[in-house]
């Protein structure tokens, strides 16, 4: 099998072809720059996603003040162990979608990403509503005082509702590829 990574990685000293498309053949040696060429855009990933919580802090740190600043860090992890389940399901279910759609089996494959889809949704709903039913109890169990608790109940609010907007989005992008794709056969143009 080849695995064609279908993004660039800037990265020259990992691979010899700055921004082109990465080729890994798993019946060859896995070594050690291979298996930095095959993860490093997953870190990549990962570092950009907690530059947001860095940026987060810088904000509320400058300009609502040190309280503020140790609410949003206290209640962090609670989201963060959150959005791990989100990351979790949608990176092994986008392996085992491209091992199907691999194995050659597109009507499995199309199964196991609709369930994806129901799942996350379910899942996203399900951990908004717990989430915000137990801000208060995780918050305090976290070790927030009187004076960080609405700081951290409400910042945690704000973060768990924009799951909702996160499916939102997604579902737009499932529908309008549907319409634009399917149903008024737009084509992509290709090189």
């Amino acid at each position: 099998y080849e695995i064609v990574l279908k993004y660039a990685c800037p990265v020259s000293d990992i691979i010899a072809e700055d921004f082109l498309f990465m080729r890994i053949q798993l019946s060859e040696h896995f070594t050690y720059r291979k298996l930095l060429r095959f993860t490093l855009p997953s870190v990549i990933m990962m570092v950009c996603t907690s530059i947001y919580c860095v940026v987060d802090g810088v904000f509320v740190s400058n300009f609502v003040g040190s309280d503020a600043f140790a609410a949003v860090n206290l209640i962090m992890p609670f989201l963060m162990v959150l959005g791990a389940v989100g990351f979790m399901l949608g990176t092994g279910g986008s392996a085992l979608v491209a091992y199907t759609l691999g194995a050659d089996n597109e009507k499995r494959a199309n199964e196991i990403f609709s369930l994806l889809i129901y799942a996350l949704i379910g899942l996203g709903a399900v951990f908004t509503i717990g989430g915000i039913a137990f801000l208060t109890p995780v918050s305090r169990l976290l070790g927030a005082d009187e004076t960080m608790l609405p700081v951290c109940v409400s910042y945690g609010r704000i973060v768990l509702l924009g799951l909702y907007v996160t499916i939102a989005a997604g579902v737009t992008n499932i529908v309008l590829d549907a319409l634009f794709v399917a149903v008024l056969q737009w084509d992509i143009p290709k090189k």
